[in-house]
C-alpha cells in the first residue's frame, strides 16, 4: 500500500508540472506585418493560477521540429494571467522599435532569431518546446492578410476553440477580446497582450489526471 501510495503521488506530482506547462498557450500571431511594421512575433498567454519560468524554452515555426527550434530570450517568466509577445529579433535589437510602434506599455516583449523560424505569409505555424523538449502549444495558420494578426482562442479542456482558430484581427470584438486595440495611423492591426478564453487550471488538471490513474489502477 506504501508503494502504490508513494507512485500516486509521484504521479500526482508529475501531473501538476506537466499540466502547468500545458495552460501556456499561443494566443495571438503575425506573420505579414503591414508598412512600417516590424518583424514577425506572436503572443504567449498564461491561463494558469501560478507563474511559470520559461528558462530554457524553445520556438519553431510550422515544421514543429525540436531539432530545429530556437531558444526564447528577453523572458524568464509569464505570470498567472499575464499576456507575453516574442518577436524575431537578433539579439534582440529591434524590441524597442516594436514596443514603440504597437504601443505595447507593460508588456513583456522578449526575442528570438535563428535559420528558419521566420513566418511564412503563405502559410506557416508556431510552436513552443519546454525545457525536456516536449511539445506544449502549437498552432497554424493560412494566407496572411497584410498588417493583420491571427488570433487563438481555447475551449474548457485547453484545446483551441473552432470559433476563435486564426481569426484574422479587425477593429471591433471577437467574442469577449476587443481586437484593434493597437491600430496604428499606418493600419496595422493587432491586440498586444491581450487575449481570449479559458482553460483549465494547474490542479484541475493534476486532479483530473490521478483520478484516471486511480480509475485504472482500480480496474
Amino acid at each position: 500500500m506504501k508503494t502504490a501510495s508513494s507512485f500516486i503521488a509521484f504521479v500526482a506530482a508529475a501531473t501538476v508540472a506537466a499540466s502547468a506547462s500545458a495552460n501556456l498557450r499561443i494566443t495571438e500571431v503575425m506573420s505579414s506585418s503591414g508598412t512600417g511594421g516590424t518583424s514577425d512575433w506572436f503572443e504567449v498567454t498564461n491561463y494558469g493560477s501560478s507563474s511559470m519560468s520559461i528558462t530554457g524554452w524553445k520556438m519553431d515555426d510550422g515544421s514543429f521540429n525540436l531539432a530545429a527550434a530556437v531558444a526564447l530570450s528577453g523572458i524568464s517568466s509569464i505570470g498567472a494571467g499575464e499576456t507575453v509577445i516574442f518577436m524575431e529579433s537578433a539579439a534582440g535589437a529591434g524590441v524597442a522599435a516594436f514596443s514603440a510602434f504597437w504601443g505595447s506599455g507593460s508588456t513583456q516583449v522578449g526575442f528570438y532569431s535563428g535559420s528558419g523560424v521566420s513566418f511564412g505569409s503563405g502559410g506557416d505555424g508556431v510552436c513552443l518546446f519546454d525545457t525536456v523538449g516536449a511539445l506544449t502549444t502549437q498552432v497554424s495558420f493560412g494566407a496572411a492578410t497584410t498588417g493583420s494578426s491571427f488570433f487563438y482562442g481555447y475551449d474548457a479542456a485547453g484545446a483551441v476553440d473552432a470559433s476563435y482558430n486564426g481569426l484574422i484581427s479587425s477593429v471591433g470584438t471577437i467574442g469577449t477580446q476587443v481586437t484593434g486595440v493597437s491600430v496604428d495611423s499606418l493600419g496595422n492591426v493587432g491586440s498586444i497582450g491581450t487575449a481570449i478564453g479559458t482553460v483549465p487550471s494547474p490542479a484541475a488538471c493534476a486532479l483530473l489526471g490521478l483520478c484516471g490513474l486511480v480509475a485504472r489502477r482500480r480496474r
